[in-house]
């Protein structure tokens, strides 16, 4: 196959979560006034039409914090800690968002983005997702900070990873199901920590469906060679 026919990162297709990151940046932008109504609309449209990084990098370039980057060809990867590895997680940086905030609304924060050192989340008769599994980290140790009134946060983290729960609750609380797990060699440690009133701020441990769904492959796989040596 000739060098002409390999495609460029910008042709290579984008995924839902990437759309949906970019929507997070337009949504972010809006709040702080550097976008008005019109303008958010027309580059929401774009985004949910966009069907390559091509088509998702100018959305936001104009913008603070770029909703999508061109990754190199050799630097996509398909499943997160497949092989149970963390290296190359650990990017350092200053992250790609540091704040989520749902008054009477939501907020998201999942897919391919890079958690920064210190993620502060607020939410007031709303709620909150956050979601880790294929998430890079700016630093080997992160503190997500939440404060829930009358509303809550769904913390989903990866196996591997170390939890540390350090939050209060008032007529609230923080899920301590999870904290304590020894984590991984090289795997991030996660501090959630904050205040809950009338509210609470729950933490999962879920393997990607991309996971899940290579497991079960490979069950089946496993079950048909067993079949196979019987016969």
């Amino acid at each position: 196959m000739s060098d002409d026919a390999v495609p460029g990162p910008q042709d290579l297709r984008a995924s839902d979560a990437d759309r949906e990151r970019v929507s997070e940046v337009l949504r972010d932008a809006l709040a702080e006034g550097r976008l008005d109504m019109a303008e958010f609309e027309e580059r929401l449209d774009q985004t949910y039409k966009a069907r390559t990084y091509g088509e998702l990098a100018p959305i936001t370039r104009d913008l603070p914090v770029a909703g999508v980057a061109l990754p190199p060809v050799h630097s996509l990867r398909k499943e997160p800690v497949a092989d149970g590895s963390w290296a190359g997680r650990v990017v350092g940086g200053g992250g790609s968002s540091a704040w989520g905030v749902a008054v009477m609304s939501g907020f998201q924060r999942k897919g391919r983005w890079t958690v920064p050192r210190r993620f502060n989340c607020f939410a007031f008769w709303g709620g909150g997702e956050i979601d880790l599994r294929e998430a890079d980290f700016a630093a080997d140790e992160v503190v997500i900070n939440c404060v829930a009134i009358m509303g809550g946060m769904e913390i989903t983290v990866p196996p591997g990873v170390e939890v540390a729960v350090r939050g209060i609750g008032v007529m609230g609380g923080f899920d301590q199901g999870e904290s304590g797990v020894v984590g991984d060699p090289g795997a991030p440690r996660v501090i959630v920590t904050g205040f809950a009133f009338w509210g609470g701020v729950g933490i999962e441990r879920k393997k990607t469906r991309a996971a899940r769904r290579q497991e079960k492959l490979e069950r089946k796989a496993a079950k048909r060679e067993l079949r196979s040596g019987e016969d």
